[in-house]
């Protein structure tokens, strides 16, 4: 029997990275071409098709073994008929994104989703989450994005609308939002936010130990106000304690809604571990409608890091 083989695609703003598998999951090849807004439509699908077809000649493998390719993409996706609804970045509106790929490599079967649902697959089945059938998957970086997985499956809603968790809101009439609204969750549990409200405690506190660590505020990164905190310094734990409040709130309206065996947090912000993760289970069991005693729930960090996206893509050509 000839053996089988599936690419995952992790496609961003800036570049797109595919990973070559076998059909027991064994990665066999990586590589990466460049995207932007400036190629258009038509140059990324042919960018995409060679990009298969590079990571099929640097694994080794003939393109013809290839049974299938996922795609993660930014945006609105409807995996469901595989369109790209929207994608306001790269100016995309309903385009057969797998169609046009699949024909651009003669007809192979194609599976799309958006790249944080792709991502949740990915931490599902192979990371941090394969001993639930039900989580969610967070990511704390620029924004907040999310993912859900509901008996295995990516949970998206009609034509891909659903698991943007990053624009609930948290607080009515807070802080503006690049969406157009105010108070949503990425305003203050992503790292930006993180970063923002650790400037504000520098200029506060002058004595504060962050300025030492970070030497001027455009050196602030995700991990000041942490490093600080551990080192006993009073700013720099109360804005790690509301950091921590805010993303436990956000955490608790998710949980609240969908019941998951699982959260799981990844981005920048989880490499605190369990500095971020202890504080953050007791505060949402301690505030939980029904707590972890009744019904338990995981907090853990993600595994897979920046591959969780081509390893859900895998998911997905996997998938009939």
């Amino acid at each position: 029997m000839a053996a089988k083989y599936y690419v995952g695609i992790d496609l961003g703003g800036m570049s797109a990275k595919a990973g070559l598998f076998d059909a027991s999951g064994v990665p066999l090849a990586k590589d990466t071409v460049k995207t932007g807004k400036e190629n258009g439509y038509a140059a990324t699908v042919t960018d995409l098709a060679a990009l298969v077809k590079k990571v099929c000649e640097k694994g080794k493998v003939p393109f013809s073994s290839v049974c299938g390719v996922g795609l993660g993409s930014p945006g609105i996706v409807n995996g469901r008929d595989g369109t790209v609804v929207s994608w306001t970045n790269f100016g995309w509106e309903d385009r057969p994104l797998a169609a046009d790929l699949s024909k651009a490599l003669n007809g192979l079967k194609v599976r799309i989703a958006n790249d944080a649902n792709a991502a949740a697959l990915g931490e599902a089945r192979f990371g941090a989450g394969k001993k639930y059938g039900n989580s969610i998957l967070i990511t704390l970086g620029t924004g907040v994005g999310s993912g859900i997985i509901l008996d295995g499956k990516i949970f998206e809603g009609f034509r891909g609308g659903a698991a943007e968790a990053g624009h609930m809101t948290l607080v009515v009439g807070g802080i503006p939002c690049t969406c157009g609204r105010r108070g949503c969750f990425e305003q203050y549990a992503s790292a930006t936010a993180l970063i923002r409200d650790t400037k504000r405690a520098m200029f506060e506190h002058k004595d504060s130990a962050m300025w030492k660590l970070a030497g001027a505020p455009e050196q602030v990164d995700g991990r000041t106000a942490f490093t600080a905190a551990k080192e006993g310094d009073k700013a720099a734990q109360e804005v790690v304690k509301n950091y921590i409040m805010y993303l436990s709130e956000g955490i608790l309206n998710l949980v609240n809604l969908f019941r998951p065996q699982a959260i799981i947090v990844g981005g920048g912000v989880s490499g605190e571990g369990d500095y971020l993760l202890q504080p953050v289970r007791k505060y949402v069991d301690e505030h939980l409608f029904v707590g972890f005693d009744r019904i338990p729930l995981s907090i853990v960090r993600a595994d897979l890091g920046n591959d969780a996206g081509i390893w859900g893509a895998y998911a997905l050509a996997l998938d009939d």
